[in-house]
């Protein structure tokens, strides 16, 4: 008798899981989601290519000191990269004289607390210092880039993409989603999450950067070179790491192939 109940039980718990799935595929079926503005605006990044790219990528360091020169000029004013040292910059090729300079001009300066008052006050840089943090009082932290191609998806490419991608809405969008218009204050930009951001076009024209090394500034460019340099800041021991990886790669090989030889020769004549 027991057994028979445990059984009635046991079915009527199946046949409730049943009914539920089925209510729910059968919802599902029927009514389909409508799709969003952002599903159907929303970009991936562009098909960019980088020298950093790949097991076998390098930087071209000419072009990470050209994406420094963007950073410094243009945005530094409202992104940190406090991961990053000053002294980090000769890894790229800026001598220490160079990297001293560059620490002392910086327009931010160091927050230092005095350990007797209490009192904040602020010092100029030094070369073992990190970048100053960037913060607005009421509006908190813009993001700190150090890492930024490594926190996003196809990173560098990402990075280049955004800065380019600034356009009006198109007519499409807001024909089929008419409540998705950009608020005031934010602007339109398909590779960005949710379609509006509220960073203005960081690179509006060309030849907001000089150059030292004579390269035509386009906006195109500039953005590049940028996506370039925070390639560099979030993994600046990108090539010793491939170059380990490599000889990592050709120690195994070796190694297996003379444990295979060394079966071979002990076990050949021993059945198993």
């Amino acid at each position: 008798m027991v057994r028979i109940i445990s059984s009635l039980v046991g079915a009527a718990f199946v046949l409730a899981l049943a009914i539920a799935l089925f209510g729910s595929v059968s919802g599902v079926l029927s009514d389909p989601a409508v799709p969003t503005a952002v599903e159907e605006f929303h970009r991936a990044p562009k098909d960019i290519a980088f020298t950093s790219d790949g097991m076998t990528g390098k930087f071209d360091l000419r072009q990470v000191q050209r994406g420094f020169q963007v950073y410094k000029e243009v945005c530094s004013a409202c992104h940190s990269l406090t991961h990053v040292a000053f002294r980090d910059l000769t890894k790229i090729g800026y001598s220490d004289a160079e990297v001293k300079k560059i620490a002392a001009d910086w327009s931010n300066k160091q927050s230092v607390q005095d350990p007797k008052s209490g009192d904040r006050t602020e010092r100029s840089n030094v070369a073992s210092d990190h970048f100053p943090h960037v913060y607005y009082p009421g509006q908190g932290n813009p993001p700190d880039l150090s890492l930024i191609t490594k926190a996003r998806h196809d990173g560098p490419a990402y990075v280049a993409s955004l800065l380019t991608g600034y356009t009006d809405q198109p007519a499409a969008l807001l024909k089929k989603f008419p409540d998705s218009k950009t608020p005031d204050g934010l602007y339109y930009n398909p590779y960005f999450a949710n379609l509006n951001i509220a960073m203005p076009p960081p690179l509006a024209s060309e030849g907001q950067v000089t150059y030292t090394d004579g390269t035509r500034p386009t906006v195109d460019q500039m953005a590049k070179d940028v996506a370039a340099f925070l390639v560099w800041t979030a993994e600046p021991e990108l090539e010793q790491r491939h170059s380990t990886g490599w000889a990592v790669l050709i120690f195994l090989l070796i190694g297996t192939a003379l444990a295979y030889g060394s079966y071979r020769t002990i076990w050949r004549n021993v059945k198993h």
